[in-house]
């Protein structure tokens, strides 16, 4: 049994943890500082996870990433993350985490440990995929050839069908797996920002960065919503995959690397091409092989086994006994359409859970009318508890999206600007882009 040592200040938050772990089978050493850990053994331990305090104490972070590291945030960015790694984190996790992700991610950095496989594990086994439709055999049998492959993905699919757990089950599939997987949300970066976090830069003082593109060298990097990707990091990353040579922004010389590219779109790349929105050449490089995740809607017998995992996962995540699903809620369930899909679905029961007094959720905490129309992709759930929010959030975006940023914006909301990018496409509202941008801020060079 593995025993992981949890470094976490917030005791709330430490105790969530330490429940979740040991519910999967760890066993499980709190402590709330790592001023503690000064000349401690550790030799008792398997691996570590700790919140990004233990970054402020180099000498113990040095001792703890001898072990496998699992460094966890409520306010990370992408920088963070990448320095992390690079001075001996496994993996770097956003508070809240799912249970799913957190194990997983122990089990990745235990097994980097170990000696490298000579062929690649078999990606069911190592990151099952919930759903026996025959969709989803189809799309299993797909991943198992593909993943031990280098070939670029791109996975296309509405949003909330599970394009990033295909991209994590490709990753865990292939002879990279003991690599890093680095993702990157290009819709949630400034877009005179994004360039430097792919590639790095240089500055005239010799001050250097390198960038998410280095940071996966040996390993996956998963662009998420690619179609946002602004004109000119489209050329350096076609660049990439022809060359597989990368340059620093600000520097003369190029590095050659080892990546393997997967993107991923809710949107149509072919039209965005034939728009002039997307290079043509770098579509044809990513399209080597095509993924497309089925709506939930088309996945038959799956909702109701999904219905059941999330079910399970949210009462194991918020400390209650486990509940069942009425006669009527199962139907409902089944009958209805899900516009946003998996990730609605697992809202849904979430959403059920906490307002549940008994052990039966009935079909009116699910908060779905099965008899509404068949809405577009995207577009608002029919809820009379979020009419007004959401018609408010629509009219303030559309009201001021000329004259603000989309970090303004979402400041003015009192949401992050990834937060901002979800709603935008739930609600189906398109971000406006200019054709002229002001110029870039001296550090983003």
């Amino acid at each position: 049994m593995a025993h992981v040592l949890l470094i976490e200040r917030n005791p709330d938050t430490r105790t969530e943890l330490a429940r979740v772990l040991e519910s999967n089978g760890f066993t499980i050493t709190e402590h709330g500082s790592p001023g503690v850990l000064d000349n401690q053994d550790l030799s008792a331990f398997d691996s570590v996870v700790a919140s990004t305090e233990v970054l402020e104490r180099p000498d113990i972070f040095q001792q703890l990433a001898t072990l496998p590291l699992i460094l966890l945030s409520d306010k990370g960015t992408v920088r963070e993350a990448v320095d992390a790694i690079k001075q001996g984190a496994a993996d770097y996790l956003e508070l809240p985490v799912e249970p799913d992700e957190l194990v997983a991610a122990i089990e990745r950095a235990r097994a980097a440990l170990q000696p490298r496989a000579t062929a690649a594990p078999e990606t069911r086994k190592h990151f099952p995929i919930i759903g026996s439709s025959s969709a989803m055999c189809e799309l299993l049998d797909r991943i198992d050839k593909v993943a031990p492959t280098d070939a670029t993905v791109l996975i296309e699919g509405e949003s909330g069908t599970g394009k990033e757990l295909v991209a994590r089950a490709l990753h865990a599939g292939s002879l990279r797996n003991l690599a890093a997987l680095i993702t990157l949300n290009c819709a949630a970066v400034p877009d005179n920002l994004i360039e430097t976090e792919l590639f790095g830069h240089e500055t005239p003082d010799a001050s250097v960065s390198s960038g998410l593109v280095e940071a996966a060298d040996g390993g996956t990097l998963f662009l998420d919503e690619i179609g946002e990707l602004p004109l000119e990091a489209q050329a350096r990353l076609l660049r990439l995959l022809q060359k597989g040579e990368t340059r620093r922004i600000g520097s003369s010389s190029t590095k050659v690397l080892n990546v393997r590219i997967i993107a991923a779109s809710h949107r149509n790349l072919k039209q965005l091409t034939e728009n002039r929105q997307f290079r043509e050449d770098l579509f044809y490089r990513l399209n080597v092989v095509a993924f497309v995740i089925p709506p939930l809607r088309e996945r038959g017998a799956d909702i109701v086994e999904l219905a059941h995992h999330a079910l399970k996962r949210v009462c194991d995540k918020l400390g209650k006994a486990q509940m069942r699903l009425s006669s009527e809620a199962l139907k409902a369930i089944q009958t209805y359409r899900w516009p946003g899909n998996v990730r609605e679905l697992e809202n849904a029961m979430e959403r059920a859970v906490i307002l549940c007094d008994g052990e039966e959720i009935d079909v009116k905490l699910l908060a779905i009318d099965p008899t509404a129309p068949v809405p577009e992709e995207d577009s608002p759930p029919a809820n009379v508890d979020q009419v007004s929010l959401e018609d408010y959030f629509v009219r303030f975006v559309q009201e001021h999206q000329d004259r603000l940023t989309e970090t303004e914006l979402a400041g003015k909301l009192g949401i992050s600007r990834k937060s901002l990018w979800e709603r935008r496409q739930r609600l189906n509202i398109p971000r406006k882009k200019t054709k002229k941008r002001g110029p870039r801020r001296q550090d983003a060079n």
